[in-house]
């Protein structure tokens, strides 16, 4: 896996764009073969003493700015506590909606184990209209991307194709929307000797979505899989 070097934020291979504030990760459009924008910052504050006290209620628990009002923490963590806030309201500002998620793990699906649609699988977002994926990981283990020329759509392997077509009962004109239905053909597996990119703890990206309007490859990306023992925080919408 390879960690995000800023030195090669414009290489055509990751597609990724390195910005130095708010605006310009909002505004910056996506072009050419540019479908990631990443905040790089280093952040200061003890995040760690947040999510040591937040109370995860399930695998996986939304909070809102009261939990994090409600935490008695030290200097460092209150400094963390104002850089989330002042994120969600950034994005908020912005018109997005975004949610603050304590994880444990995401449910996996088991449905079929040769093709799951779990987020642990490298996909794309889809949306009817024009819009972005931001995230940024504060504590834990951090989401990965993929370059789309290291990635191939799994609906375009043959043998998955062909056991796709197992669970398709209809004509054959109505195979690919049967596919798109069923979201299959948002996920992409990665190519021999591929090198996803770690997005790292604290950098706000900007992912582009496939959308009707949009004029770039949609980022391909998914969550990592977490370590036993340590919740991670993400601030995703």
């Amino acid at each position: 896996m390879k960690d995000l070097s800023l030195a090669d934020n414009q290489s055509d291979s990751y597609r990724i764009q390195a910005v130095t504030n708010f605006q310009d990760l909002v505004t910056t459009p996506f072009s050419g073969t540019i479908n990631a924008l990443c905040w790089d910052r280093k952040l200061i504050g003890d995040f760690s003493e947040i999510v040591n006290k937040l109370k995860l209620k399930e695998n996986i628990t939304a909070l809102d700015q009261e939990d994090l009002f409600e935490l008695q923490l030290s200097l460092q963590g209150d400094l963390a506590r104002e850089i989330i806030l002042n994120d969600m309201k950034l994005l908020k500002d912005h018109g997005a909606l975004p949610t603050l998620n304590l994880i444990k793990y995401y449910d996996r699906d088991d449905s079929q184990a040769w093709f799951p649609t779990d987020v642990y699988s490298f996909h794309v977002d889809r949306s009817p209209v024009p819009t972005d994926t931001f995230l940024c990981t504060y504590y834990g283990e951090a989401s990965e991307i993929l370059p789309n020329s290291q990635a191939l759509q799994k609906v375009l392997v043959p043998e998955i194709r062909a056991e796709l077509k197992k669970l398709y009962d209809g004509t054959d004109e109505g195979f690919e929307s049967f596919l798109t239905e069923h979201f299959f053909d948002l996920h992409y597996q990665a190519k021999p000797n591929a090198n996803p990119i770690n997005l790292g703890l604290g950098q706000l990206w900007r992912l582009a979505v496939d959308h009707p309007e949009s004029h770039v490859l949609p980022c391909i990306h998914r969550a990592p899989k977490e370590k036993t023992g340590e919740n991670r925080l993400l601030l995703i919408c």
